[in-house]
């Protein structure tokens, strides 16, 4: 997207912006499939469009954008297969996860939880539907690539995952009081009526495995420590069910239709300030957006980051820059280079930081590296030694980000870049 409009935010952003829409038309069809009403629809989609996550993966390119898509799309179809006894939906489900774990592998283990809820509660026909057998065998053949790659380089996913673990919202304390702000504190009611109502209508009963694999990703998520936003991808499916309960609840008195379309408008603001860039930068330090939503603080300070790295590139003799590498501690510091560095003739950046490490290693003439994202010469001590600062970073605003105070330092390689690489690859 960005080679078709270098620098565009909005055509960059607009694959994600895409696929939430996509998300939102999805919830309001789960709704419907189950025989929801357009005022029922209607609700779906709007809760799921105001909701916190989706707001927040709707501007953003991160893994969770196809996987909240894709998982809700194997909702729907789980749904669809259910409820009307259909096979081909299972078949389609099975393309879907397939493509679904080549983004994020969370979706081969939502359907695999299904799967076994559908065995354990049922109902048990649609697994032993050649349609189901032609899903599943689709899924395996679809992740493959993604299962091999790993494979070969010694899973670094289940790297990443034990590295991150616990890492935000609060760890396990606050995995399920985070739940409650996923959507909107203010429309709890609606998605808690979508994981209730399998159990209070008798001709609902097919889909109790709904809400029993809700309730066994948290289990798993929460035992693993893993991230509270790991759920978000599941809302959606309960929002769609949830909708019908609601609409019904807002035909029981004239003050109730109101009173939600006035927990949707507040939910659509919250979310907003929190889940958007409206906030001045300014004024994110130690703010509850922040505090909430900590990507919000990684989008701050890149021009300027870039512009004291090619301050630092300048002050290196132009004889010594030809034998100088940009080497960065993370991707997105590899990756703001990249993208922003053209125009002030930087070179391309390297990183050893998750996949950026596959891309390119310094060749064996870089016998100097500029480093950024590096604390000290200490820090970048053993693999770089005889360091000297030449800038520091300061994003401007008072933001303290990951990069705000680091010092761009001008070092020499400890080894040769080939016996340094493997350690200076890391998943986290």
């Amino acid at each position: 997207m960005n080679a078709l409009a270098p620098g565009s935010l909005l055509l960059l952003r607009a694959p994600s912006a895409l696929a939430a829409g996509a998300t939102t038309t999805l919830t309001a069809l789960i709704a419907r499939e189950l025989g929801g009403n357009a005022r029922a629809q209607v609700i779906a989609a709007l809760c799921t469009a105001v909701s916190a996550f989706a707001l927040a993966v709707a501007h953003l390119v991160s893994t969770t954008t196809p996987d909240l898509l894709s998982t809700t799309l194997l909702g729907w179809l789980a749904v669809r297969a259910v409820a009307r006894a259909s096979g081909p939906p299972l078949l389609a489900a099975g393309i879907v996860v397939g493509l679904g774990v080549e983004a994020k592998p969370q979706i081969g283990l939502v359907a695999v939880v299904m799967a076994a809820t559908l065995l354990v509660v049922g109902p048990r026909a649609p697994l032993r539907s050649p349609w189901a057998i032609g899903g599943a065998i689709a899924a395996v053949a679809l992740a493959a690539p993604y299962v091999v790659w790993q494979t070969r380089h010694g899973w670094p996913q289940v790297t990443v995952a034990g590295h991150i673990a616990g890492s935000q919202e609060g760890g396990r304390a606050g995995f399920f009081p985070f739940q409650l702000v996923m959507v909107s504190p203010f429309l709890v009611p609606v998605w808690l009526a979508g994981l209730l109502a399998p159990f209070r209508r008798a001709s609902w009963r097919q889909l109790r495995f709904i809400p029993i694999a809700y309730a066994a990703m948290a289990v798993l998520y929460f035992a693993g420590n893993g991230h509270a936003y790991y759920l978000a991808s599941l809302y959606p499916l309960l929002l769609g069910l949830g909708a019908i309960p609601t609409a019904e609840w807002t035909l029981g008195a004239r003050r109730r239709s109101p009173l939600l379309a006035a927990a949707i408008a507040i939910s659509g603001a919250v979310s907003g300030l929190i889940a958007l860039p409206l906030l001045p930068e300014r004024d994110l330090q130690g703010s509850v957006v922040i505090a909430l939503n900590s990507a919000q603080g990684d989008t701050v300070g890149w021009p300027s980051f870039v512009r004291t790295v090619s301050s630092a590139w300048r002050e290196i003799p132009p004889s010594e820059r030809r034998y100088t590498a940009i080497f960065t501690r993370n991707y997105g510091e590899a990756g703001a280079i990249d993208l922003l560095g053209a125009k002030l003739e930087l070179p391309q950046a390297y990183s050893g930081h998750e996949g950026f490490s596959e891309w390119r290693i310094p060749r064996v003439t870089a016998t100097h590296a500029l480093l950024a994202g590096f604390n000290s010469p200490a820090d970048a001590a053993p693999y770089f030694d005889r360091c000297r600062t030449l800038a520091t970073v300061n994003n401007g605003v008072g933001l303290n980000n990951q990069e705000q105070g680091l010092p761009i330092m001008l070092c020499h390689p400890t080894s040769p870049w080939a016996t340094l690489w493997p350690r200076l690859t890391h998943y986290d």
